[in-house]
């Protein structure tokens, strides 16, 4: 859904009325067109105005590396925390993300 979302924020258009609407025109869950909306406007792709639908904001430049660097802190941060409940040290912690980078990048 968001792939679709995202095509229409491309084209500039309207996404629905309501999530109401857009969840039963496409057969999916109302909890889960919801949550999409609410991811597509955390990253700051749609714009809800209540009643009046749900609109697609302009693009911005700037933003998407705003909001990656923060999502990076975030995750960042989600990390150290696991890695200190899981009683390992930073040394081992590093390592294996180091490891998972490289398994997802290919390097």
């Amino acid at each position: 859904m968001r792939t679709r979302d995202e095509a229409f924020a491309a084209a500039g258009r309207v996404l629905a009325e309501t999530s109401w609407q857009l969840a039963r025109d496409l057969s999916l869950a109302t909890a889960t067109v919801a949550r999409a909306f609410r991811e597509l406007e955390r990253d700051g792709v749609i714009e809800t105005r209540g009643r009046h639908g749900t609109y697609v904001c302009e693009a911005s430049d700037s933003a998407p590396a705003v909001d990656a660097e923060q999502r990076l802190a975030e995750a960042a941060q989600a990390f150290a925390v696991q890695a200190r409940q899981l009683g390992v040290d930073a040394a081992r912690a590093l390592q294996q993300a180091k490891l998972a980078l490289e398994a997802v990048t290919g390097r």
